[in-house]
């Protein structure tokens, strides 16, 4: 994948900061692209990749300012663009959230300093946040003081495999933090039958571990427990299994390892990170609200609406900031709402009746009827029915039925670790058709 340019150029199109890694890119045919694309106001309307003179250019834009890669070669456009995306939060890091061009025009140094630390002749090197940090100390960045054993550490890091990680940490306490975080997405019909669900989650971690620690991590995953328990699975462990369809993972975990036993193995970086995201997509899908809407139009100018909900986990567990949108038609003139929870009301802008509930717990089954009155219109147009939308979090529960089966951290010291696991399950599209 070379790069031929790098540029960071302003809305007027004109180059703030350039770096030309080889020479198969004039200068003359970026300052086209510049002229051509940004000044012309062609971004935005066009995809982010422009050809000229036999160049291909790929760009991205961070406040008033583009970040330009200009290359020959046949090369992937995702890895260019994650490039560009990680310059970005590297300048962010060194320059503050809302840099601008006067940031850039006051440290050219630094910039430069970057261009040649994260490519070398094309080619994407150190692109790590942390490590650059250790040695580039301009911008916001303070500068420490460093001997020669620091120096040999530095080294070894940037050569060795493991750069998202120091040596030499230490805590007087050592404690990991799990969060499994879920969406859940479903589409229901008219006619109750399910259309689509699947839960979509993410694994985040913060880590306070001293030394270089690696750690095995286990999720209820079908194949994983296959390989590990084989026949002494019992019925309980197979019931509770979850085949998980797909999942990419942090860059520190092993990916052989994974595809050999399914284990989870990694050196995890220092602080809070995304481990992995998966996708469950299985008919056995625990759906935490189950809801049953009624409409019965009585007339031209009146219908009457129910809806009967279900919390369909735990007692013991509640969700919290519960919100249902019933839609009504447009012409609705004014509602006669009853609920038995919370409050309701009919709010003209979002052409709905809007139930909120600050907490609902488990097992709990509640009831909305609304009789709605409608205006005369002229156009006898029909209602199109827009499903029913839905929005809540539910603490320690998941819908696919993920859970974390085990963490362990393995040290040459052999100390000990504390761990907290925490779930946490929110609404994404969650929609019933009525």
């Amino acid at each position: 994948m070379p790069i031929s340019a790098l540029l960071i150029l302003n809305q007027k199109g004109e180059i703030v900061v350039s770096r030309y890694y080889r020479d198969d890119v004039s200068r003359y045919t970026t300052e086209r692209f510049g002229l051509k694309v940004i000044a012309s106001k062609e971004t935005g309307s066009l995809p982010p990749v422009k050809t000229i003179d036999g160049a291909s250019f790929l760009y991205t834009r961070h406040g008033n300012l583009y970040f330009v890669a200009a290359t020959r070669s046949n090369a992937n456009p995702s890895l260019i663009f994650e490039f560009l995306f990680q310059w970005i939060r590297i300048l962010k890091s060194y320059l503050g959230p809302a840099f601008t061009e006067d940031n850039i025009s006051l440290n050219m140094t630094l910039a430069y300093e970057l261009f040649d630390e994260t490519m070398d002749f094309g080619y994407p090197q150190n692109c790590a946040i942390d490590l650059l940090q250790l040695y580039i100390n301009l911008g916001t960045q303070r500068a420490k003081d460093t001997d020669e054993k620091d120096a040999g550490q530095l080294t070894s890091q940037i050569t060795g495999i493991v750069d998202w990680r120091r040596e030499g940490l230490r805590y007087r306490r050592n404690e990991v933090y799990i969060d499994v975080n879920e969406s859940v997405n479903l589409l229901i019909g008219a006619n109750g039958n399910i259309l689509r669900s699947e839960a979509s989650g993410q694994v985040m971690m913060k880590t306070q571990l001293s030394g270089m620690p690696e750690c095995k991590f286990a999720l209820n995953d079908k194949l994983n427990m296959e390989k590990e328990e084989g026949d002494k699975q019992t019925a309980e462990d197979k019931r509770r299994a979850v085949e998980i369809d797909d999942c990419t993972f942090h860059r520190c975990v092993r990916l052989g390892k994974f595809d050999t036993d399914r284990t989870i193995t990694f050196v995890p970086p220092d602080g809070e990170f995304e481990l992995m995201r998966y996708r469950v997509t299985s008919q056995n899908i625990k759906l935490p609200f189950r809801l049953v809407p009624a409409v019965q139009e009585s007339s031209k100018d009146k219908l009457t609406v129910t809806l009967k909900a279900t919390a369909n986990f735990e007692s013991l567990k509640a969700a919290t900031n519960v919100i249902i949108k019933f839609p009504v038609p447009p012409n609705t003139a004014k509602t006669h709402i009853k609920v038995g929870a919370g409050r309701a009301k009919f709010e003209p802008d979002q052409k709905a009746i809007v139930w909120r509930v600050k907490k609902w717990n488990g097992g709990a089954e509640f009831m909305m009827q609304a009789d709605v009155d409608l205006m005369a219109t002229t156009k006898n147009k029909g209602w199109n029915r827009p499903p029913i939308s839905m929005d809540f979090n539910v603490s320690m529960f998941t819908a696919s039925g993920v859970y974390v089966r085990y963490l362990r951290v393995y040290d040459k010291s052999g100390y000990q670790t504390h761990r907290w696991v925490r779930y946490k399950c929110r609404a994404g599209e969650y929609q019933v058709r009525i």
